[in-house]
C-alpha cells in the first residue's frame, strides 16, 4: 500500500496494558499475606497484558518519518514496503520528491542504515549503495524465510504484428537447447500522448521467471529480428546469474555480453535501434 508522507506518527502506542487495583476502602492485607498477595497480583496483571500488533500502515508511516529526517526540504516521499524476493530497493525520483519501494527487512534498521537509504534515494550515493548491499547480504535469511504467494498473471503473447511465444520457442530451441524455463508476455498498454524520454524494451522478473516486452515493439515498422534480439537479451537474464562486485550487483557480466554478441542479427539489431530509437519513443496506438 502506498503511503504518501504526512505528519510523522512517532507516538502511536504499541502496547496496551490492563491494570488491576484494589477497591477503595478495602482492608489492608495481613503482613504474612503481603508477599503472597503481591505475587498473585503480578501474575494476574501479566496474564491480562495485551499486545496490539502494529499495522502495515503504521509501520510504513514510521519508516517514512525516519527517512524524512534526511530528505531535502520541500521534497515528498511515497513509501511502499514490500516482500519482493528480488528487488530490495526501487527508487523513482521526481521533481517534487521520491517514490520508494523498500523491502521490509529495512524496518527497524539502525540509524546509519536509514541515513544510507536516504543518501541513496536522494543522491544515488555510491558509498551508501555499498553499505546497503552489505546490509542486504547480511539479511538474506529474511528473504528465504518468506512464504511467497503465487501471483495470477494473464499472459498476452500474440501481438498485432509479432508473436512473442513463437519467437521465444524458436530461440529456446536454437540457442538454449529448449532448457530455459520462463514465460513471456507483452507489457501493459498505457495511453500516452506525449513523447517518452526513455523506454525499457524488456525485463526479466527472476522471482516469477516472467519476460515482459514493451508493447511499443509491436508495430509494423519494428522488424522481427529486432524483437527477437530483445527477447534473447531477456532470456539470457534467465541463464546468467547476477554477480556482486564492490558491493554492487552486476547484471551484464562479461559472459552475458559475450553470449549476447553471438545472436545472429546482433550487429543489425544494434544498428536498427540506433537509427530508430526516436520512433520507439513516440506515442503509438497499441
Amino acid at each position: 500500500m502506498k503511503r504518501p508522507l504526512t505528519t510523522p506518527k512517532l507516538d502511536a502506542p504499541i502496547l496496551k496494558t490492563h491494570q488491576l487495583s484494589l477497591p477503595f476502602g478495602a482492608e489492608s492485607p495481613a503482613p504474612e499475606e503481603v508477599s503472597r498477595s503481591e505475587r498473585s497480583l503480578r501474575q494476574t496483571a501479566a496474564a491480562r497484558e495485551v499486545r496490539v500488533p502494529i499495522s502495515v500502515e503504521e509501520t510504513t508511516d514510521r519508516m517514512a518519518a525516519a527517512l524524512a529526517l534526511y530528505l531535502p526540504p520541500g521534497k515528498t516521499l511515497e513509501l511502499r514496503l514490500t516482500n519482493n524476493h528480488y528487488s530490495m530497493i526501487s527508487v523513482r525520483r521526481k521533481s517534487d520528491g521520491y517514490r520508494l519501494r523498500l523491502h521490509q527487512m529495512f524496518v527497524g534498521a539502525e540509524p546509519r542504515i536509514v541515513r544510507a537509504l536516504a543518501r541513496y534515494v536522494v543522491h544515488n550515493d555510491r558509498r551508501a549503495s555499498t553499505l546497503l548491499g552489505e546490509y542486504i547480504e547480511q539479511n538474506q535469511h529474511i528473504i528465504r524465510q518468506q512464504a511467497r504467494r503465487p501471483r495470477r498473471l494473464t499472459l498476452r503473447t500474440a501481438g498485432k504484428y509479432h508473436d512473442l511465444q513463437g519467437i521465444f520457442d524458436r530461440l529456446n530451441g536454437d540457442r538454449f537447447g529448449g532448457s530455459l524455463d520462463a514465460r513471456i508476455t507483452w507489457g501493459p498498454v498505457t495511453s500516452r500522448r506525449q513523447r517518452r524520454r526513455s523506454i525499457k524494451m524488456g525485463s526479466f522478473a527472476v522471482e516469477d521467471r516472467i519476460i515482459r516486452i514493451h508493447p511499443a515493439l509491436d508495430q509494423s515498422c519494428v522488424p522481427d529480428y529486432f524483437v527477437a534480439w530483445i527477447v534473447f537479451h531477456e532470456m539470457l537474464h534467465g541463464k546468467h546469474e547476477v554477480r556482486r562486485e564492490n558491493g554492487r550487483r552486476r547484471f551484464h557480466t562479461p559472459a552475458f555480453l559475450a553470449e549476447e554478441r553471438m545472436f545472429p542479427d546482433y550487429e543489425r539489431a544494434c544498428a536498427w535501434e540506433k537509427a530508430n530509437l526516436d520512433r520507439l519513443l513516440r506515442p503509438f496506438g497499441g
